[in-house]
């Protein structure tokens, strides 16, 4: 559970508490209901990591895109809707060699626009995979109702692959940009998991 999952529980716990006090206990479900979806929401389970030259997803979600993009390789866009963990990771190992955010709009996150309009955090992550360097770029995009990215790491941070690196508040959108030494494993319409589920292969593994 990210601790932001009990700030928001506690808050709708004591607004229900409030308004049991005034009126009456069945005024106070919706903001029970909010409390438990807060705990829902913010849940953060373990994740098994696979092994080998792979690249993992950094977030929950559908595929709703891949295409190329102008560094030759491809841009895979993930879209989060509410009932998705939205906690991120890196996809694979290495040193954050930049953290850029992006001031920009707030519009409905499964929509193409999003990945050039709406705020974001851009991370790049350079690596080194069968001997051979790489670099994984993957933006936290806002959307209509998430209007808060939250990144734990700064520029220099060393990660394993799969680790947590922030999380996006509500519905949102992670795009990750693959150089062409990576052979895309997933398809449009596939729901993937952060940490787990692989979106690339190295070529030559």
């Amino acid at each position: 559970m990210v601790s932001y999952g009990y700030y928001y529980a506690l808050g709708m716990g004591a607004g229900a508490a409030v308004v049991t006090w005034l009126l009456s206990w069945p005024f106070a479900i919706p903001f029970y209901l909010l409390a438990a979806f807060c705990l829902y929401f913010f849940r953060d389970p373990d994740r098994v990591i696979p092994l080998g030259a792979v690249a993992v997803s950094p977030a929950d979600g559908k595929v709703v895109g891949i295409r190329p993009h102008e560094g030759g390789g491809q841009r895979i866009s993930i879209f989060l809707n509410v009932f998705n963990v939205h906690v991120n990771r890196t996809p694979i190992a290495g040193k954050i060699s930049s953290i850029t955010y992006k001031k920009g709009e707030f519009l409905v996150a499964s929509k193409e626009d999003a990945s050039h309009s709406n705020e974001q955090n851009i991370i790049a992550v350079e690596g080194n995979v069968n001997g051979c360097n790489t670099r994984i770029v993957f933006a936290q995009i806002a959307g209509l109702i998430a209007r808060r990215i939250i990144c734990y790491k700064k520029a220099g941070d060393q990660l394993t692959a799969g680790e947590r690196i922030g999380l996006i508040k509500f519905g949102s959108r992670v795009d990750v940009f693959l150089g062409p030494e990576w052979e895309i494993a997933v398809h449009d319409g596939d729901h993937v998991s952060a940490g787990s589920s692989i979106l690339a292969q190295f070529k030559g593994a």
